[in-house]
């Protein structure tokens, strides 16, 4: 788990640009845990200034201030968070 601050930028109903800081709860290398499903906005990671756009997948209401948001890049962002993950042929061997 990871949790750090990002800055979602996105749309609302009436198209205008609203901006809201954030914090992760679970990260991977096509991207974590705003707006609603198939809503497609952008995520800026202030450590590293990068930005991704990503599109939610999933949301879950947690009362009235908290949501959580399930999104995915819309492509692969494997420098976008602070952490290094491993290669994708890494497998772990089984002693004998």
């Amino acid at each position: 788990m990871l949790r750090m601050t990002v800055l979602v930028t996105a749309e609302d109903e009436n198209r205008r640009q609203i901006q809201e800081d954030a914090e992760t709860q679970v990260v991977n290398a096509q991207g974590g845990a705003a707006p609603a499903h198939g809503a497609v906005f952008l995520l800026s990671n202030p450590r590293n200034r990068k930005e991704m756009s990503c599109r939610v997948v999933q949301t879950e209401d947690e009362g009235m201030e908290f949501y959580n948001i399930a999104f995915e890049f819309e492509r692969p962002g494997p420098t976008f968070w602070p952490i290094v993950f491993p290669p994708a042929d890494w497998c772990v061997s089984v002693a004998k």
